[in-house]
């Protein structure tokens, strides 16, 4: 829980380079941190694993608006909508990021080399089919910021009355890792996110720090076998909420836009190239009614037709070109 989920780096700038706001450079520069490589496993059109640069632009052309992310435990499939076979992979690496728009979803698979202190890490994201479901079990960013303040309340409560070790060489270096994140500046997340995603991820981040701690740091007061069992009876319902709102904070981009894009009655890519439209490309979860367009002028914009949105479209050019959006997620 203390440490950053590598689906939620992949989710949220996934999320900002589909939205414009950030070059494909940065946001893959970000989701890799401080891992060696990533690639992508089984994408639809590609034969061999490919870099994360052609892979997000290959999600988008297949027809991904969005990126949610998905952090299932056994007993709790948060974020997961199926099938099994995604989902089991899911449950086996604890995260996986699932695509708004296309029935597609990504599972890491992690790959570490080296000595302690100079480990050479490759990440192979594998790409697989999923269901088109509502995610399980997530809440939205006010139910998931009002669960933390409780849970934290209740947890504090009840470690204090236990006793439970805050010290120790294990809980300090956790507690000194987690400040030197924090002295670094480190964007909690990317670009585009509303504050309150920003304001519950940090405090999802505080709580997983808590919960590590009173883990790693040994019994504490809590020396005979039935107050270890509260302790952990404590600290579950902790890590669960403080998972939820992570998930919660990660997904809110792409919850905004289905609830905003609800609003047309149908929505459109137009992708052009030198001022020729290429493709215009109906939403799979809207259908095409309502749908017509005009040219793509070498003025540099397209017309989708959209009847009914209460949104004027606007064209927002990125390393692939030029492309309509209606403007939810801007």
């Amino acid at each position: 829980m203390l440490s950053e989920p590598r689906s939620g780096r992949l989710a949220a700038w996934g999320n900002a380079l589909l939205a414009g706001l950030v070059s494909p450079d940065d946001a893959v520069l970000a989701i890799v941190g401080e891992d060696a490589v990533h690639r992508v496993e089984g994408l639809p059109g590609e034969s061999a694993p490919v870099g994360l640069t052609l892979a997000l632009g290959r999600l988008r052309a297949l027809g991904v608006t969005g990126l949610r992310v998905a952090l299932p435990t056994s007993g709790h499939p948060l974020g997961l909508s199926g099938p099994p076979e995604f989902n089991a992979r899911a449950l086996d690496a604890e995260e996986a990021v699932v695509c708004y728009g296309a029935a597609l979803g990504l599972v890491p698979e992690v790959y570490e080399a080296g000595p302690a202190g100079d480990v050479h890490v490759e990440v192979v994201w594998h790409c697989l089919p999923v269901r088109e479901a509502p995610p399980a079990d997530v809440p939205s960013l006010g139910e998931a910021e009002r669960e933390l303040a409780e849970a934290l309340r209740d947890a504090t409560e009840v470690l204090s009355r236990l006793d439970v070790a805050g010290s120790g060489p294990v809980a300090e270096a956790a507690v000194d890792a987690y400040r030197a994140r924090a002295e670094r500046g480190r964007e909690v997340l990317a670009p585009g996110y509303p504050p309150r995603a920003v304001r519950v991820l940090e405090l999802a981040q505080r709580v997983g720090l808590l919960v590590s701690v009173a883990y790693d740091s040994g019994p504490g007061g809590a020396v005979s076998a039935s107050e270890m069992l509260a302790r952990a009876e404590a600290l579950r319902p902790v890590e669960r909420t403080a998972r939820r709102a992570q998930v919660a904070a990660y997904n809110s981009v792409v919850e905004e836009r289905e609830k905003g894009c609800g609003e047309c009655s149908a929505a459109l890519v137009a992708r052009c190239w030198g001022g020729r439209l290429l493709g215009l490309r109906p939403s799979p979860r809207f259908g095409p009614e309502g749908a017509s367009s005009s040219d793509a002028g070498r003025a540099g914009f397209c017309r989708p037709g959209l009847r009914g949105c209460k949104r004027a479209p606007r064209v927002v050019v990125d390393s692939w070109g030029p492309f309509l959006c209606c403007g939810v997620s801007r």
